[in-house]
C-alpha cells in the first residue's frame, strides 16, 4: 500500500504554554449525516464501533458503552467541503497490535483508505465516511519516545505497512472483532479560517499548550504535554465561512474537564474575552473564531 496521507507536514518549533488542566481530554464528537442507516452500517462494519443508542434520527456509537461519536440525520445534507469544520476525528487505539488488526481488517474487507502515515509520535490510518467526514485511526508510540520533541520531530512519512502487519502472529486467526475497549477520541483536527486567531483562542483563552506549528497553515495544541488534542489547519478552508444549513458537518466536539472548578476557570477566561456561550445538554458551548462548536463537559 503506497497511499500517502493528505496531512503532509513538517513542523516548526513552537513554544508550549498551557494553563488548562493536564487531565483534560476529549469526549464525543457530534456530526450531521445525510443518511443515518448508511452511516450506521459504515461506522459499525467498516470502522468497528458499536451502537449504544438510537432514537429519533440520532445514534450514539462507541466501545464498551463509552460514547465516542454521535450521528444526527439531516436527510439530503450535502458535504461541507470548502467550509470550516471537521478535518478529521481521531480514534486512539491502546496498542500497536490493535492498529495492525484494524489494517488487516481493512485489507480483507476492502475498506477504502485515503492515507497511511508515520508521524513519529504515532502511526495512523485515514479514511473518509460516506458524507466526507474525515476519520483517523491511530496508536501512540510510548510517550518517552517523543516527549519534548513534538515541535521538531512530528512529521509525515510513509507507514511501514510490513512492519505493522508483522505484529500479527497469524493473519488467518487474528480476525477483526471491532475496535478494542480502550479506544478513545485522541484528538480532533479542525478546518479553520486562519491560524493566528485559532491559536489565540485555543492557547490564550482556553489554555491549551501550543506544541507545534506550520507557519500560517497549521497548529497543534494539547493539555498536559500530549502531542495534540486539538489541531487546526487552513489547507482547505483559509478565509472560509461556517458550513451553511443543510450540510453534513461538525455539530460539536467535546472537551472534558476534570471537574466543575476547572470548567468555571475556563468559562471565566472565555467571559473576560467577551465571547458568548450557549447552553448545551452536556454543558456550556463555546465557539472558536471559525465557528467550530465545543462543548465544555466535566468528568
Amino acid at each position: 500500500m503506497s497511499v500517502r496521507d493528505p496531512e503532509e507536514l513538517e513542523t516548526e518549533g513552537a513554544p508550549a504554554r498551557a494553563e488548562i488542566s493536564p487531565s483534560t481530554r476529549l469526549g464525543p464528537v457530534h456530526l450531521t449525516v445525510s443518511n443515518l442507516g448508511r452511516s450506521i452500517a459504515y461506522y459499525e462494519g467498516a470502522v468497528g464501533l458499536g451502537r449504544i443508542q438510537r432514537d429519533h434520527g440520532e445514534v450514539s456509537l462507541g466501545v464498551a458503552g463509552r460514547e465516542l461519536l454521535v450521528l444526527v440525520e439531516e436527510p439530503g445534507a450535502r458535504p461541507s467541503a470548502g467550509h470550516t469544520g471537521l478535518y478529521h476525528v481521531a480514534l486512539l487505539l491502546p496498542e500497536r497490535l490493535d492498529l495492525a488488526r484494524w489494517l488487516d481488517h481493512a485489507v480483507r474487507d476492502r475498506v477504502p483508505l485515503v492515507g497511511l502515515s508515520d508521524h513519529f509520535v504515532s502511526e495512523a490510518l485515514y479514511l473518509s465516511d460516506p458524507d466526507g467526514h474525515g476519520l483517523e485511526i491511530y496508536w501512540d508510540r510510548p510517550r518517552e519516545v517523543w516527549e519534548g520533541q513534538v515541535a521538531t520531530r512530528m512529521t509525515t512519512l510513509p507507514l511501514d505497512v510490513d512492519s505493522l502487519l508483522a505484529k500479527l502472529s497469524d493473519q488467518q486467526t487474528e480476525r477483526f472483532a471491532g475496535l478494542p475497549d480502550g479506544t478513545v477520541v485522541g484528538h480532533v483536527h479542525l478546518k479553520v479560517r486562519a491560524i493566528p486567531e485559532s491559536v489565540a483562542f485555543y492557547r490564550d483563552v482556553l489554555g491549551f499548550g501550543l506544541m507545534a506549528a506550520l507557519g500560517s497553515q497549521a497548529a497543534f495544541l494539547s493539555a498536559g504535554g500530549y502531542h495534540h488534542h486539538i489541531a487546526a489547519n487552513t489547507w482547505e478552508s483559509a478565509g472560509a465561512s461556517r458550513p451553511p444549513a443543510g450540510t453534513a458537518a461538525l455539530r460539536n466536539a467535546t472537551i472534558v474537564l476534570p471537574g466543575g472548578d476547572e470548567r468555571d476557570r475556563v468559562l471565566k477566561s472565555v467571559a473576560r474575552e467577551g465571547l458568548p456561550t450557549e447552553r448545551g445538554a452536556a454543558g456550556p458551548v463555546v465557539r472558536d473564531p471559525s465557528g467550530n462548536a465545543l462543548v465544555l463537559a466535566v468528568d
